[in-house]
């Protein structure tokens, strides 16, 4: 019974140190988009440090050419802001032409951030991907793009840490696990 109770903890730290080592080996390609999913906005309506640091992430792919738009995703959180307009207005404030920026205001989960990707590149003829997000997050929404059609090109993981990674790395893994079993 014992060794039954220890699998799951073993499992769980295995899967954790997979998923961070992923994460973290940042591949950079050319895309034809790069795709942010969204996080908090602080309650002044701009990106909370850890949405910034992704934004910075895909900002700098952009301004190394690595793809001409930027996909920013997400809903209006608990804070009453709309995550992708306030990450289009951050990225134009930074000198990205609006023209360059996708505003997807549905992306309320990861799979339904990679859905509308999806529909968006396949409705212009396009099918590659760059994803800039959390370390932690890089391996799901990864899986869930590919589940879509996406050609995921290359990722780089937001420079980012914080106290609560210690509690998003195990439930990224479940969630990663969960995607992985359920499929399409």
């Amino acid at each position: 019974m014992l060794k039954y109770l220890l699998i799951f903890p073993a499992a769980l730290l295995l899967g954790s140190a997979a998923i961070v080592a992923a994460g973290l080996d940042d591949h950079i390609a050319p895309a034809d988009m790069i795709v942010v999913p969204g996080n908090t906005v602080a309650p002044d309506g701009t990106p909370s440090p850890r949405l910034k640091a992704r934004l910075d992430t895909a900002l700098k792919q952009f301004r190394d050419r690595q793809a001409p738009r930027i996909f920013v995703s997400g809903g209006t959180g608990k804070e009453g802001f709309d995550e992708a307009a306030a990450m289009g207005s951050y990225l134009k404030r930074q000198g990205v032409p609006a023209a360059a920026i996708i505003e997807d205001k549905q992306g309320w989960t990861t799979e339904a951030t990679a859905r509308n990707a999806a529909a968006w590149l396949h409705a212009h003829g396009l099918s590659t991907a760059f994803v800039a997000t959390q370390y932690f997050h890089v391996p799901r929404c990864q899986l869930a793009m590919e589940r879509q059609g996406i050609t995921v090109s290359g990722h780089a993981h937001a420079p980012y840490i914080e106290w609560r990674d210690l509690y998003s790395i195990p439930r990224e893994s479940v969630a990663y696990l969960l995607y992985y079993v359920r499929g399409k």
